[in-house]
């Protein structure tokens, strides 16, 4: 099992100015560490499950072109691009810009929103939950159509594109993978079985991800996909590092079922030291889970 570092708030001590080296030392933390995967959340005004809405909150793709500048091997994504937030071409056009940019170490994680109010606040339409899932199938149509050699039109209920153009086109090959989140059973998980590379759940109870992980396997048998081929990932919502041992068995458990990367929230102001230490105390014993 792989670790994944999750950063959902920048609430650290010195303010604004120290939000950038604060940012750049926890990444490389993480990188040197042997985490695979370093993520952020896209929203505009902080969630209230985090902190209340006018804690710092950063754009998500600018602040990934920064950190991608600060590592070097650690994949790069926002878990989830919220798919209101972006119009699906130019959303194509800057993940292929951070694939780019880093050397080929984007990901695309991506889901239909759910945060009305920073969508009220700073004047971006939020369509009903119906729409945004039609949204969100065609956003990824789209995504893929530009990482083909399919430049032309896109013609769907909500987006038409004259021209498909993408270029310089993503280094990785076929394209950047393609996370969806969430755990809907009859649309999300739906989409994941018709279009993910990976999907990513919330892990708190192993019972509830097992039948999530059946109810996706029912999906990719109606749509004749390999199970296998998709990762199944998981968001924990403790701080491992609070009994490393009781967490290790948990994803133990996790491990058993198939999940193979586990992504882990920063704590505490000094994010950085964070880091060091999770990866520490996690990342080999995690290896060994399979």
């Amino acid at each position: 099992m792989k670790l994944a570092i999750h950063v959902p708030s920048f609430s650290y001590e010195g303010g604004p100015e120290n939000i950038a080296p604060t940012l750049a030392a926890t990444a490389r933390a993480a990188e040197e560490g042997g985490a695979d995967q370093f993520t952020l959340m896209d929203h505009w005004f902080q969630i209230p499950p985090v902190a209340p809405r006018t804690e710092p909150m950063l754009e998500g793709y600018t602040a990934l072109g920064f950190v991608a500048a600060q590592t070097e091997r650690i994949r790069l994504g926002l878990l989830v691009t919220g798919v209101t937030y972006r119009h699906p071409g130019l959303l194509a056009k800057t993940v292929t810009t951070l694939d780019v940019l880093s050397g080929g170490r984007a990901q695309l994680g991506i889901g239909a929103a759910w945060f009305e109010e920073e969508h009220e606040g700073l004047g971006v339409p939020y369509p009903p939950i119906a729409e945004r899932f039609e949204r969100l199938e065609e956003t990824i149509q789209i995504c893929l159509q530009m990482w083909s050699d399919d430049d032309g039109p896109y013609e769907g209920k909500h987006y038409r594109l004259a021209e498909t153009l993408n270029s310089p086109p993503a280094i990785q090959r076929p394209h950047p993978s393609l996370l969806i989140g969430g755990s809907g059973e009859k649309k999300t998980l739906r989409l994941v079985a018709r279009y993910a590379d990976a999907c990513n759940l919330y892990g708190g109870d192993r019972d509830v991800v097992a039948h999530k992980l059946e109810v996706l396997k029912g999906h990719c048998e109606n749509e004749g996909r390999d199970y296998g081929e998709i990762e199944k990932t998981i968001i924990w919502g403790t701080n491992p590092l609070d009994d490393v041992d009781g967490f290790l068995a948990e994803m133990g458990e996790m491990a058993k079922l198939g999940i193979g990367r586990v992504f882990v929230s920063n704590e505490g102001a000094n994010a950085a030291a964070w880091a060091d230490e999770l990866c520490a105390q996690t990342v080999s014993r995690l290896a060994e889970l399979g």
